[in-house]
């Protein structure tokens, strides 16, 4: 059993037992890990402040065969985003985000790019509620594109015919955009030309520069964001739960 050394991002933990703790991180090269940090809640535990949420950490762990949880064996505390995770919203909105990701993303299978995504994501640090939320919707976005969710918007999901810039569309049930001729006079979720130019943006910025262009198009990133949660829980097949509790 060698021992598996990786940078990881800390998403969850809970209490097991008297002094055991169970830890669901994100790793650069495995993937989604659950595993197990023996003595993690005593006081003199070797993680210390370790595996607060979050985190960026350098994980080491081992995993035998019959086993679904690894075995945690160090984490050594790269980057603590305590102060952040003190912040209600930032604590609501990233605990969402976490949901999703740990809902749409098989155990142990390495993305890369969407680890670095949510890594980028992370590291920025909102200081209003309009730049939380346009990183919620720069992570909703690129978590639906990365698992394979959502599909391109730059032609009619119908008649496969390009939608000009300024064309209002609709969103079909299958997460397509719809043209008015394909939609026949049905009445559908509608997808605007601005709220298409944003999710534009998400594509072509990374994020920091995402929150800066969204700073004058808050209307659309939250109508849009909108759209993202209806599509997870279609996907996931239930609303999330941070979700449920905030409303």
């Amino acid at each position: 059993m060698p021992i598996v050394e990786t940078e990881s991002l800390v998403l969850r933990s809970y209490d097991l037992a008297e002094a055991d703790r169970i830890v669901v991180f994100f790793t650069r090269d495995h993937g989604i890990v659950r595993g197990v940090a023996k003595g993690a809640r005593r006081l003199k535990s070797k993680f210390g402040g370790s595996l607060e949420l979050f985190s960026t950490v350098h994980l080491s762990y081992f995993q035998k065969e019959d086993r679904e949880l690894v075995s945690v064996q160090k984490a050594e505390m790269m980057t603590s985003r305590f102060a952040q995770a003190s912040r209600p919203q930032y604590l609501k909105t990233f605990s969402y985000l976490v949901e999703l990701l740990v809902e749409l993303l098989p155990p142990n299978d390495p993305n890369e790019k969407m680890y670095r995504m949510a890594a980028a994501c992370l590291e920025l640090s909102p200081d209003s509620g309009e730049e939380i939320a346009a990183i919620e919707l720069y992570f909703e976005v690129w978590l639906l594109r990365l698992g394979g969710y959502l599909p391109s918007w730059a032609s009619c999901g119908g008649c496969s015919r390009p939608l000009s810039e300024n064309e209002p569309a609709a969103l079909s049930p299958d997460l397509h955009l719809i043209c008015e001729a394909c939609t026949k006079g049905r009445h559908r979720d509608l997808v605007s030309p601005d709220q298409r130019s944003v999710l534009a943006a998400v594509g072509r910025l990374p994020p920091s520069e995402f929150v800066v262009f969204a700073a004058e198009h808050n209307p659309d990133v939250s109508e849009l964001s909108a759209k993202m949660r209806q599509m997870a829980a279609s996907i996931i097949g239930r609303v999330s739960r941070v979700k449920q509790v905030s409303t």
